[in-house]
Parts: structure tokens; C-alpha cells; sequence
């Protein structure tokens, strides 16, 4: 049964939908079966593998919907790696998901039909702590937090944790932090540094030894619908996205 792992912030710009694409294209790349499910109005990893933002076809929102799961699953170009896209449909979803019975676990009875076909499950959440992140949580296993090493990494993400505590409680006890993702870390200042001090005593072992640095060329790569590795498997943030790959691997 494969593994669900919701990668969630509610800070925007931590790098959630890069290490989304990239973990899973990793994860691929060693031979293990990856769905990418695009959880976010904003359709990053959708076209961030290629794929139009407004598209045809069944996708999350038909999910959430009760449309049979696999039929919102596409081919990637990448072997291994398959994606549910998301369209701007997903906006009006929360507003919908309010009057549908048993509205938190929408996703989960999505996906637990698609465990079976994959190794991973990586749900891209959007950047809030509305009813689509909720679904999120729920369906996953573990959450991936991603922290940008920047003034203010911290803020918010205590909301985060009270309310991963509350859907412990309440919805899915089953739920753990899987751990914490440095993200966009830049080795030439001191501020990086000491955010980077700061989160590891915070989180302790839960924060993955690998840190992603910031690069040109993983900003790049979603603008020609690739992840890093099938645009520029010898750059730095190639390199840390495998070693990343292996450490979830490992846990």
C-alpha cells in the first residue's frame, strides 16, 4: 500500500510546489511508482509537468466531486510518475465541499482506491488552511513541511502545527509530521545560517539533513514543464532532490 504524504504550508512562496514536483520526480527516477495529486486552485504542478492549466479530462476537483479516481490519473512525460491535474475548478470545490456529506474526507476515499497502484501519493496542498487543505491532511499519512530559509520562516507555521494537532484529534489520528524541508537556502549569508539554526532546534529530528538551495535553475524548469532532473540533472538542485528522494526513502 503505498504511502500518502501531503506536502503543506499556509505560507505562500516556501518552495511547496517545487520539492511537490521534484520529490516525485526523484522518487520515480528510483524506480518507485509516484502519483503527484495537484491539490491547489493554482494548478503549479500541473503545469509545472507539462500539462495546460484548463485542460479536458476529469481532475482533483472531479475527485472530490466522487468521480472513479482512476479515471483523473495522465500519463507524464517522466517514467513512473503519474499526475491528477487541477484546474481553477478547484475554487469554487471548498464553497461545494461544505454541503457534501463526510466533506474532510472526500480525498481520502479517493485515494485509498489508488493506494494499491503506488508507492507514493504526494498531495500538493494549496497555500492556506481551508476545506482542500483539511482534505489533504486527512487523506495523508504523513505531512512534508516546507520552510524557506528566510526572515520569518517560523511565522505561521504554529497555526500549522495546531491545527495538524486538531486533525489528529478529531479526523486522523493516523496522521505524523513525516518532517521538515529546508527550502531556498542560500550558503553565502549569515541570515540563512542562523534560520537554518533555528529550525533545527526547533524541530530537531525532524527536519531532513538535505537542504534545498536557491537556484536559478529550479525556477527555470517549471516554465518548460519539467522537473529539475529531466531539465538539469547536473545542477545543485538536482543533486538535492535525490539525496532528499532517498532520505524519505529511508524513513
Amino acid at each position: 500500500m503505498g504511502r500518502i504524504i501531503a506536502l503543506a504550508n499556509q505560507k505562500g512562496g516556501v518552495g511547496k510546489t517545487t520539492t511537490a514536483i521534484n520529490l516525485a520526480a526523484a522518487l520515480a527516477s528510483l524506480d518507485r511508482k509516484v502519483l503527484l495529486v495537484d491539490l491547489d486552485p493554482q494548478s503549479n504542478s500541473t503545469s509545472g509537468l507539462g500539462f495546460a492549466k484548463n485542460g479536458e479530462g476529469p481532475t482533483t476537483y472531479d475527485l472530490l466531486r466522487g468521480e472513479p479516481p482512476r479515471s483523473a490519473v495522465r500519463e507524464t512525460a517522466f517514467p513512473n510518475l503519474r499526475l491528477v491535474p487541477a484546474t481553477r475548478d478547484l475554487v469554487g470545490a471548498e464553497i461545494e465541499l461544505v454541503e457534501l456529506p463526510d466533506r474532510e474526507h472526500r480525498l481520502k476515499q479517493a485515494l485509498d482506491g489508488l493506494r494499491e497502484d503506488y508507492d507514493y501519493l504526494l498531495v500538493d496542498c494549496p497555500p492556506s488552511l481551508g476545506l482542500l487543505t483539511l482534505n489533504g491532511l486527512c487523506a495523508a499519512d504523513e505531512i512534508l513541511i516546507p520552510i524557506q530559509c528566510e526572515y520569518f520562516a517560523l511565522e505561521g507555521v504554529s497555526d500549522l502545527l495546531e491545527t495538524i494537532e486538531r486533525v489528529k484529534i478529531t479526523l486522523n489520528p493516523m496522521l505524523e509530521i513525516g518532517g521538515v524541508l529546508l527550502t531556498m537556502y542560500d550558503e553565502r549569508t549569515n541570515l540563512a545560517r542562523q534560520v537554518v539554526e533555528d529550525i533545527r532546534s526547533h524541530f530537531g529530528g525532524k527536519v531532513f539533513r538535505t537542504v534545498i538551495p536557491r537556484s536559478v535553475r529550479l525556477a527555470e524548469a517549471p516554465s518548460f514543464g519539467k522537473p529539475i532532473l529531466a531539465y538539469d540533472i547536473r545542477s545543485k538542485g538536482a543533486e538535492a532532490y535525490l539525496n532528499l528522494a532517498g532520505e524519505v526513502l529511508a524513513r
